[in-house]
């Protein structure tokens, strides 16, 4: 397992902006909009939890919180898992919010400028 994490960060750390993206049949997925790499140790994103008499405005910390938390836009416990593994945001018109996600674990080649992946464009989590 400690291999494969060490393949998936290699894989990952060889993508940049910009770079063509294609699913498992060789389908055009988009282009790559952010790459992330994974903290093993990323804390679990959790949804907030604010009162309904929290102020409006917020605390500095809050807004930190926030900002950190934009990306990625999908559900916390996909969240969780994309910041521990690292993760792709892929602009796309394949998906209603016009980018997805790609697991670092699911890049099954970076060469030639474009990331080949092992998976079908439609299994991607789209941007909520």
């Amino acid at each position: 397992m400690e291999q494969q994490g060490t393949d998936q960060q290699a894989a990952i750390s060889r993508v940049t902006t910009g770079m063509p993206v294609f699913d498992v049949t060789g389908a055009e997925v988009g282009t790559v909009d952010l790459v992330q790499r994974g903290d093993p140790n990323a804390v679990t994103v959790q949804a907030p939890t604010a009162a309904p008499t929290a102020d409006p405005g917020g605390s500095l910390d809050e807004l930190i919180e926030s900002a950190a938390t934009e990306e990625p836009d999908v559900p916390a416990d996909l969240a969780a898992r994309l910041l521990r593994t690292g993760y792709l945001k892929v602009s796309t018109d394949q998906a209603p919010t016009g980018a997805v996600y790609v697991l670092a674990d699911q890049i099954a080649a970076v060469a030639d400028g474009r990331v080949r992946l092992d998976v079908l464009a439609t299994s991607l989590p789209a941007e909520e």
